[in-house]
C-alpha cells in the first residue's frame, strides 16, 4: 500500500509555559490548531509533572480547535530528556508521528516537510522542519541534514519521524544534544527548509510578546474553492479517485494560497448523494484523497464542507432543501464559526452562480472561475488582496 502524505498524529513536548492564555486560548491551543490544519487528528501530550497543568487545560484546548481531535496525556519520567520521554510513550506513536515542542510555533507551510518526506526512501527515519537564523549560526553537528540549504538553517522545533526511531533512543537521552546528530551523520535525517514566523515562549518577555501577536497573526485570509468545475473537470456527479481529473493549476493553488499563509477550504454540494448515485462515505473519502494529494504537491486543504442534500432527490433521507446547500451560504458560515474568520478577509472561487450568492451572503467576496488555469486565475486576486 502506498504511503500517504498526511500523517494524522502529533506528538508535543510540553513543559512549563504551554498552558498560559494567549489571546483567548491557551499558547498550547495555538499551536495544536496549526497542526489540524495539515491533516493532524490525534495529539499526544508527553507531560511530565505538569500533568495536572495539562489535564486542566486540555478542555480548554479541546474547545477552542475548529474540528474535534483525540488527545491523550501522557506522564513520562521528568530526567528522561527529549528523546527518553518519547521512548517512554512508544506504545502510543503511530507508524508516523509529528514531534514537536510545546514552547514553540513555527508558521510555515507543513506541507512543504510532508512533500519533501513522501519521496523519502523508507530507510530514512525522519525530516526537521528547518528555519533560518538571523545570527547566522548554523547547527554545525547536523551538516548533513543542512547540505545544500543555505548557511544559518536551524531546527524550527518541528520534526516528522518514522516508530523507527525508538530503535535509536534510550530510556534517558537528549533528541537534540545525541540522537538527531547521529541520525544527521549517519544520512537518516533529512532538512526542509520552511520560511515565516517563529515565536518560543521560553522567557517571560516572549510569552508576553506571543501574546501581542499571534492571536492576531494566526487569524488568516482564507480561500473558499467549489470542487466541481473549480478543482476538479466536472464529468458530472464525481465520487470517486477514478472520476477525479484535477484542473490545471488547481494544486500549485492550493500551495501557492498555503506558502501565503491563507486557510483553504472546500464548500461544494454534493447531490450525487441525494440521488443515490454514491454514498456519504465515499464523498469523505474521495475529498480526504484530494487533501492528502494536495499535502503531497506541498499545499494543504484546512478544512471541508460539502451538502448531499436535493429537494428532487429520489432517497428519502436526502430530498429536502437545506440550508448548506449553495446558493445558500450555510457550509461557508459554519467554517467561518469554526475557524473564527473575518469574512472581510476571505475570497471564494467557484464556476456557477449559485457559487457567487452564497459568498455574498456570507460576506465574502466571490470570484466567477470560467478560465482554463486556476493557479493563474488567483494569483493576481491574492495580489490584489494582500
Amino acid at each position: 500500500m502506498t504511503e500517504t502524505a498526511t500523517v494524522t498524529q502529533c506528538v508535543v513536548l510540553t513543559g512549563d509555559r504551554n498552558t498560559q492564555p494567549c489571546g483567548d486560548r491557551p499558547f498550547l491551543a495555538w499551536l495544536l490548531r496549526e497542526f489540524v490544519r495539515f491533516g493532524v487528528t490525534e495529539f499526544v501530550l508527553l507531560t511530565g509533572h505538569r500533568s495536572a497543568a495539562i489535564e486542566r487545560a486540555a478542555a480548554d484546548i479541546r474547545a477552542s480547535l475548529p474540528v474535534r481531535v483525540a488527545i491523550t496525556l501522557a506522564e513520562v519520567p521528568v530526567q528522561a530528556g527529549s528523546g527518553g520521554a518519547v521512548f517512554d510513550a512508544r506504545d502510543l506513536l503511530h507508524d508516523r508521528f509529528w514531534l514537536c515542542d510545546g514552547d514553540s510555533l513555527f508558521d510555515t507551510n507543513l506541507s512543504r516537510l510532508l512533500a519533501d518526506a513522501a519521496a523519502d526512501s523508507p530507510a530514512v527515519v525522519g525530516r526537521v522542519m528547518l528555519r533560518r537564523s538571523g545570527d547566522g549560526v548554523v547547527m554545525l553537528e547536523h551538516d548533513r541534514m543542512t547540505e545544500g540549504l543555505p548557511a544559518g538553517a536551524i531546527s524550527g522545533g518541528i520534526r516528522l519521524f518514522r516508530k523507527t526511531l525508538i530503535d535509536h533512543l534510550r530510556p534517558s537521552c537528549s533528541l537534540e544534544a545525541e540522537v538527531l546528530p547521529a541520525l544527521a551523520r549517519d544520512g537518516l535525517l533529512r532538512g526542509t527548509l520552511g520560511d515565516g514566523y517563529f515565536h518560543n515562549i521560553s522567557v517571560p518577555e516572549d510569552l508576553a510578546r506571543a501574546r501581542a501577536e499571534i492571536p492576531a497573526r494566526l487569524r488568516r485570509r482564507a480561500l473558499f474553492l467549489d470542487r466541481d468545475g473549480v478543482l476538479n473537470v466536472d464529468h458530472g456527479y464525481v465520487g470517486s479517485r477514478e472520476r477525479f481529473e484535477w484542473t490545471e493549476g488547481a494544486r500549485e493553488a492550493i500551495r501557492h494560497a498555503t506558502d501565503a499563509g491563507w486557510h483553504v477550504f472546500i464548500v461544494t454540494n454534493q447531490s450525487g448523494v441525494a440521488r443515490g448515485l454514491y454514498d456519504e462515505d465515499a464523498v469523505r473519502t474521495l475529498l480526504g484523497w484530494i487533501a492528502d494529494e494536495a499535502r503531497a504537491a506541498g499545499g494543504t486543504i484546512d478544512d471541508v464542507r460539502y451538502c448531499p442534500y436535493h429537494p428532487d432527490g429520489t432517497d428519502d433521507a436526502y430530498r429536502r432543501a437545506h440550508p448548506w446547500r449553495k446558493p445558500e451560504p450555510g457550509m461557508l458560515l459554519d467554517l467561518i464559526r469554526c475557524w473564527d474568520l473575518d469574512p472581510a478577509r476571505a475570497i471564494m472561487i467557484g464556476d456557477q452562480e449559485s457559487d457567487m450568492r452564497a459568498a455574498a451572503d456570507a460576506g465574502v467576496a466571490g470570484y466567477l472561475f470560467q478560465e482554463k488555469n486556476l493557479l493563474a486565475f488567483l494569483d493576481p486576486i491574492m495580489e490584489k488582496d494582500a
